[in-house]
């Protein structure tokens, strides 16, 4: 063979080895950690929401995090399947019990920061003044395991002599997404005679100018609990949930992280004002309403 054109074969061999070398693509070997979102207006709101902040996760623990959004009613039945759990303060203490997750940090939203109570509103043009006038009244309630939406309404009509099976008209529990907002405005559109509602979206929906508080009464108030909070399972090394629980306790509020093309505040993105430490122990109201409402994970029947 020429000299020449042996040297050139060598050459276009010696680039085509480079050029796979540099182009073979890489493998991303590292783990793959399942946080479970509580389904909260939608799933697609709920992951708007939270696949931004679930990528700062990743970005501050140098770790590949996946946000997996779950349904209320179906959240127990996956938490085996899940590293970290990111649920209401009901969900919470029925998990901690069955599946022996531990709370990491609790969230601040609205005027009660790490606590929400739930309430109970009538329309002002009904002229319900008071939770005992609700007898023989119609009622809406939020989902069946949201500790504000229901159980703490439940609690106070209970408290009152009410039973909701036998003393109201009749009550009823909205189906598909933004049950809240449901509540709230099934009460102004007076097709219900009172709704329960918790305390956060009636704050925000005033905020938003959607709703006007002089339209409603407010019969009654719960007492303040735990808002939604991370846990995590106990597959998960002490050590690394404490990073992540030192993550979440030291994000600020102009914190960014760049999803999909934009740069996005985590924080408010996810429609939260930071996070707050809390224990265990803080749960125990939850868990005092839960038994006084014969609501899981205490129901005897």
């Amino acid at each position: 063979m020429d000299t020449g054109k042996f040297t050139i074969y060598m050459s276009i061999a010696v680039l085509l080895l480079v050029m796979s070398c540099t182009q073979a693509p890489t493998t991303d070997n590292r783990k793959t950690y399942k946080i479970g979102y509580m389904i909260c207006n939608s799933e697609q709101e709920t992951l708007q929401r939270f696949k931004p902040f679930t990528a700062y996760l990743s970005k501050k623990m140098g770790v590949r995090f996946e946000a997996v959004a779950l349904d209320t009613s179906d959240f127990t039945k996956h938490v085996d399947e899940l590293d970290f759990t990111h649920t209401n303060s009901l969900l919470y203490v029925i998990m901690n019990r069955n599946n022996g997750v531990e709370v990491l940090a609790a969230e601040k939203s609205g005027s009660l920061g790490a606590r929400v109570k739930g309430l109970i509103i009538a329309s002002k043009k009904s002229g319900i003044k008071s939770v005992q006038e609700l007898r023989g009244k119609s009622m809406i309630f939020g989902p069946a395991l949201g500790p504000t939406s229901y159980m703490a309404q439940l609690d106070i009509l209970m408290k009152n002599g009410i039973d909701p099976e036998s003393d109201l008209a009749y009550y009823s529990i909205p189906a598909g997404s933004f049950k809240h907002e449901k509540v709230i405005y099934g009460v102004l559109f007076g097709k219900y005679d009172a709704g329960a509602a918790p305390l956060l979206d009636y704050e925000r929906m005033i905020a938003d100018g959607r709703i006007d508080p002089g339209d409603f009464t407010v019969l009654a108030e719960g007492e303040p609990v735990p808002y939604c909070n991370f846990a995590v399972t106990q597959k998960i090394p002490e050590d690394f949930a404490k990073r992540f629980k030192d993550v979440l306790l030291n994000i600020k509020k102009d914190d960014t992280v760049e999803f999909n093309g934009e740069v996005i505040k985590a924080l408010e993105r996810a429609h939260i004002d930071g996070y707050e430490d809390v224990t265990d122990r803080d749960f125990d109201g939850i868990r005092d309403m839960a038994k006084r409402t014969n609501m899981p994970p205490y129901q005897r029947y």
